[in-house]
């Protein structure tokens, strides 16, 4: 699917003259051009496919302690306001004879990141799809992050963070295993 670029300047030049804007005042003039590229970049993620992301970048190796990715920052928009929410995403697996690319779970990430969503698909995505790709004993996802739609509009609460997670395999069914990751995702960086 292509980006009509185009309509979109269109429509948000029809936004701006109802919302009472001059379009043709110097500030206005490109903001229909600036918004349109700047909705394709936001929605990337829409264009990629998670197999071309990962590029055969999963290994056959015999490691079977967790390995976690923690603080991959990642911005997205939400589908019900279309504003901004941003964080960490923090994941973890346990490999089953599979292990991946580190810099693959960010990309992966920004796969569902730049797409219209809401955290808590999002946050499944994530984990069913290192689910999918390498068969591990176990995935963790957890997404912390602040809401616009909460912070500008409606509740106007600057500071409240949403957390979400998916659990997986042996981090849903040992608790052990889900607080050694929970307590590792919390500890200060190096």
């Amino acid at each position: 699917m292509k980006i009509d670029l185009e309509k979109i300047e269109k429509n948000v030049k029809e936004i701006l003259e109802t919302l009472g804007e001059d379009v043709e005042r110097d500030g206005l003039k490109k903001t229909p051009h600036r918004v349109a590229k700047a909705y394709k970049h936001l929605t990337q993620g829409y264009h990629k496919s998670v197999e071309e992301v990962l590029n055969g970048a999963i290994f056959d190796e015999k490691y079977d302690e967790m390995v976690i990715v923690k603080d991959i920052d990642f911005y997205s928009m939400c589908e019900h306001h279309l504003l901004p929410f941003y964080g960490k995403v923090h994941v973890a697996y346990i490999p089953n004879g599979k292990i991946i690319g580190l810099s693959k779970l960010p990309r992966v990430v920004d796969v569902f990141a730049r797409r219209l969503q809401v955290q808590e698909r999002m946050t499944q995505e994530i984990a069913d799809t290192f689910e999918k790709y390498l068969f591990p004993i176990g995935v963790a996802v957890v997404v912390e992050a602040y809401h616009m739609c909460m912070m500008m509009r409606g509740v106007e609460k600057q500071n409240s963070i949403t957390t979400t997670s998916a659990m997986h395999g042996v981090f849903k069914e040992d608790a052990r295993t889900r607080s050694e990751f929970l307590n590792l995702i919390s500890q200060k960086k190096i």
